[in-house]
């Protein structure tokens, strides 16, 4: 499989991408109105240029710890295809690294062992590499899916945080 041009960017220590398709620019950080009774990764909604727009912390959506904004604080203004419908979210990274094509002429492929260690790779879709480093390539559609997202939301959290079963 092969990626097209895409926006590297780091939330902690890795490196993540997203087609550049998706991307409909590039904002720095800003304060969010915040949202009563929102999950932890929804920060809250921007304004941009009149409309408001969901905020989304990709930190916390990764089990990541909380960071404050800095200089290099980013938010990628997303558009997702859903269907009939195009949806406009933001989402918060810790920052933006470049506009470019993956190495190896954009050459992206599956975990192939993800099964194997019980870990889930539906929000991917695969893994690349740019300057010799490994760059994860979101599948930004399926980040937002709301069945996924309650899989992010759970996945590396203690045993005794998790909602009880039924």
């Amino acid at each position: 499989m092969r990626a097209e041009t895409v926006v590297t960017f780091a939330v902690a220590d890795s490196l993540f991408a997203v087609e550049v398709r998706s991307v409909q620019e590039i904002l720095s950080a800003r304060v969010p109105t915040r949202l009563p009774n929102a999950p932890s990764h929804l920060l809250g909604l921007i304004d941009v240029r009149g409309t408001s727009v969901a905020l989304v912390d990709l930190r916390s959506l990764l089990g990541e710890a909380a960071r404050g904004d800095d200089e290099n604080t980013r938010i990628l203004m997303l558009t997702i295809d859903r269907g009939s419908r195009t949806n406009r979210v933001a989402l918060r990274v810790d920052r933006v690294i470049e506009v470019a094509a993956l190495d190896h002429d954009g050459a992206i492929a599956a975990l192939e062992e993800a099964e194997m260690v019980d870990w889930d790779q539906r929000i991917l879709k695969g893994v690349g590499r740019r300057n010799d480093e490994i760059v994860v390539l979101l599948d930004i559609g399926a980040v937002f899916d709301p069945q996924l997202m309650g899989v992010l939301r759970t996945r590396g959290r203690p045993a005794d945080m998790l909602p009880c079963p039924s």
